[in-house]
């Protein structure tokens, strides 16, 4: 039964869904089918509150307060000197303004045969054979976000690469939202990655805004690891300071694949990544780290959850965070070992660094096991840096705000190492150069 709340919340979201569906025009069946399942459900559910365990410590109330309107402008009036903060050298670059795919801002290049790799909208009316499969098949719509995405499916990345095929060239998705003066805006990008058996892929996500747009990006992103395929992924979040950004991510994985994905973050005003890997068959290796910086009354919220439902399987999670001013983070990790996945190996640590008295973290590392023949771990450190190791510094000669900006970079740097793509690792450096005082010391140092 929709309450008079949840109605009241839901529908300025759905407002217009007969005009939206009609402009789409023939569709898939099955596609036709998920967006209104997905009405349906987001109208029943409604926008989520603090009463809910899962969303106690994140408050979206600001969303259903705010009139968000779909963006008038045309993706490909973006000026592409504009784009350059958020692009990553040597990539395949697919550019999305708003959530609306923009082809003149895009540029491939080669790719192997048979590897498709651009617009959801293009896929979906020339090959949804390869997208109707796999789409909405992981995403469950008991989530209020995924529900109101499903609702609203228009756009997105679609890549799939077939059995056997490796890509050399890293894929770049790139989501740039954009708000109007007086309107607050909103997009819904729906992503669809799917390897194929033994085959190969590195793609980057990357979401990102200007200073003082007003806007909400709301993405689903659903990754699918065909037996013995090899998946690196990265996820960068560069959102306006102003900005909303609420998102989920689906991995579903198959025998001996292996995936790597990290995710870092230092935009928006809220940000919250709910992050949940299926591991589906024996021998699959998988693991998820990542890196927020918060401050100012930034909220950065990342909910984890690893299945392990099939034996001899591997997980490994490195979140780490750094706090200054009145930021706050969230950090919920769950590790469920079914009862057949016998001889798990799985490791989780949040650990968070606080750089001032004011900002406020809360870890909640969890373990749910079925299995009696496993090995898993899971830890939280939250604490300030080490008086001690700054006094070290300063005795050597280096001031305190570089010695204490040295010691950042430190923490920071453990989960730097893990990032393969070396364009990613040198951007993210530079950002850490830039964002710390005394940063120019930091990079002579290191």
């Amino acid at each position: 039964m929709v309450t008079a709340v949840a109605e009241k919340t839901t529908s300025p979201f759905v407002a217009d869904y007969e005009d939206f569906e009609r402009r789409l025009g023939k569709q898939p069946v099955g596609v036709v089918e998920l967006r209104r399942a997905g009405r349906e459900r987001f109208v029943e559910l409604g926008l989520p509150s603090v009463r809910q365990e899962e969303w106690r410590k994140t408050n979206v109330a600001r969303l259903g307060r705010t009139r968000f309107r779909r963006p008038s402008g045309h993706p490909d009036e973006l000026p592409r000197a504009q784009l350059e903060p958020f692009l990553v050298a040597d990539c395949a670059e697919l550019v999305f303004v708003d959530g609306r795919f923009a082809s003149e801002l895009s540029s491939l290049g080669e790719l192997p045969d048979g590897v498709f790799a651009g617009s959801l909208a293009r896929a979906l009316a020339e090959v949804p054979e390869l997208v109707t499969p796999h789409l909405g098949r992981h995403a469950d719509l008991g989530h209020p976000f995924v529900a109101l995405n499903s609702a609203r499916i228009e756009d997105g990345a679609f890549i799939y690469v077939p059995r056997g095929v490796v890509v050399e060239k890293t894929i770049h998705a790139v989501f740039i939202g954009r708000g109007e003066p007086g309107a607050p805006t909103v997009s819904y990008p729906r992503n669809l990655f799917v390897a194929g058996e033994s085959s190969q892929l590195t793609v980057i996500e990357s979401y990102g805004g200007f200073p003082d747009q007003h806007y909400f990006t709301c993405p689903v992103t659903e990754i699918v690891g065909d037996a013995n395929s090899v998946i690196d992924h990265y996820r960068l979040g560069q959102e306006s300071l102003d900005a909303f950004h609420v998102a989920t991510q689906k991995i579903h994985l198959s025998r001996d694949a292996s995936f790597f994905t990290h995710s870092i973050n230092h935009g928006g005003a809220l940000v919250r990544n709910d992050i949940q890997a299926m591991l589906d068959g024996e021998g699959i290796s998988c693991t998820m780290n990542g890196l927020y910086l918060a401050r100012g009354s930034q909220h950065v919220d990342h909910q984890m959850r690893v299945d392990h439902a099939k034996p001899h399987c591997h997980s490994y999670e490195l979140f780490k965070g750094i706090l200054e001013d009145r930021a706050r983070a969230v950090f919920n990790g769950r590790i469920y070992v079914h009862q057949d996945a016998q001889k798990t190996d799985a490791v989780q640590s949040n650990r968070n660094l606080l750089l001032s008295k004011q900002a406020l973290v809360h870890s909640n590392p969890q373990l749910e096991i079925f299995a009696d023949d496993v090995r898993c771990t899971h830890g939280s450190t939250t604490g300030h840096l080490d008086e001690e190791a700054v006094f070290y510094l300063r005795s050597r000669g280096i001031g305190e705000e570089a010695a204490q900006s040295l010691l950042t970079y430190a923490f920071a740097g453990e989960v730097l190492e893990e990032i393969r793509l070396e364009a990613v690792r040198n951007d993210l450096e530079e950002f850490l150069f830039t964002r710390l005082p005394k940063g120019e010391v930091v990079r002579q140092a290191v």
